[in-house]
């Protein structure tokens, strides 16, 4: 009797510290299940917020890129996002042209390395309040926290919200953010 009873203590405390984890819970961007095993471009062509970002990524070559090992910590703008820069600025970026350029803003919005929420609160924490973020294209952003929110401003002082944190991804963490980044 008392070994069952051991049995099943011992199976509640492994079940109750199995709940203890954190948990990669599947999470619902643009109206699709972003899988945890699947890699950054491989979520976000499911994603219908992302559809400007996705063609964006296209357009500058940075397809293989962003599927690659990684990790990578990406601020995915938004549809909406894309939709407030200066009427045409999309079209133009779009153009073969002006992939280089694309490829500057775009890489400005990728941090090398897997940063969650806990891992850029840590940061701002030990920044006194702010974090500095070297981007893939080698700029910098500077993260900090209001109302709970964390705030990601670029190089030219705008600022964007992280509204969906921890997609986490197969190949890093996206954080959807409500503007579009731009590097000086």
């Amino acid at each position: 009797m008392q070994t069952k009873f051991k049995l099943a203590s011992v199976g509640l405390a492994m079940v109750l510290s199995l709940a203890a984890l954190p948990s990669f819970a599947q999470v619902m961007v643009g109206g699709a299940p972003m899988l945890a095993s699947k890699d950054i471009i491989d979520n976000a062509v499911n994603s219908k917020d992302h559809t400007t970002l996705v063609a964006a990524i296209k357009a500058a070559g940075l397809v293989e890129t962003l599927k690659g090992p990684g990790p990578f910590t990406v601020f995915a703008p938004t549809n909406e996002a894309f939709d407030a820069l200066p009427a045409g600025t999309v079209d133009t970026l779009l153009k073969p042209e002006n992939k280089a350029m694309l490829s500057g803003i775009l890489t400005y919005h990728v941090v090398a390395g897997k940063m969650d929420a806990a891992a850029l609160t840590k940061a701002i924490k030990a920044g006194k309040g702010k974090a500095t973020l070297k981007t893939v294209a080698g700029g910098n952003l500077t993260a900090t926290a209001k109302g709970g929110k964390v705030i990601v401003t670029d190089e030219k002082g705008g600022s964007a919200k992280v509204t969906i944190a921890n997609v986490y991804q197969s190949n890093g963490v996206i954080h959807v953010v409500d503007k579009v980044l731009l590097p000086k």
